[in-house]
């Protein structure tokens, strides 16, 4: 079956909208009457409009995967398991899924929309020792820094 290739208004909001409901380009792609992932990045190339309209739905993703964060993380519900004597085991492989999943999230968000869930970088800027910063300032002598340009010119 041959698939979708010729850009539409509507098909173009369909696919910012799954974005936003947080689907990977990848998966909505994959569903019947889609185009593919090449098709989709040329569209981005060709049509401005599209373009703005895409940038505004991976925007609107971040936060959608920022929910998703907070829901994983407080589902608690497949991190416990009852063995064969009835005691309780915690499921290890789930909570690292989740794990997995937050961090993935996280990461995503961030890359997605920086200034909103990117990682913060503070920088301070001092001298030696914490102390204040040091300004030095050479003179040179302006015949001397001509020989000396002159004497690499000619041998470099």
């Amino acid at each position: 079956m041959a698939r979708t290739s010729k850009y539409t208004i509507a098909l173009a909001k369909k696919i910012c909208e799954r974005l936003m409901a947080g689907q990977s380009l990848r998966s909505i792609c994959a569903q019947k009457g889609m185009p593919d992932q090449v098709t989709v990045y040329r569209w981005l190339e060709k049509s401005e409009p599209f373009r703005k309209q895409y940038t505004h739905a991976r925007e609107v993703q971040a936060d959608t995967l920022a929910d998703e964060v907070l829901d994983i993380a407080d589902d608690a519900t497949q991190d416990m398991q009852v063995d064969e004597q009835g005691n309780e085991r915690v499921r290890h492989e789930a909570v690292q899924r989740s794990k997995l999943r937050v961090d993935a999230r996280k990461w995503l968000a961030g890359q997605l929309a920086p200034k909103k869930y990117g990682d913060r970088i503070q920088q301070n800027i001092s001298g030696a020792h914490d102390g204040p910063i040091e300004q030095k300032i050479t003179l040179v002598d302006e015949a001397q820094v001509k020989a000396t340009v002159a004497h690499l010119e000619e041998n470099y």
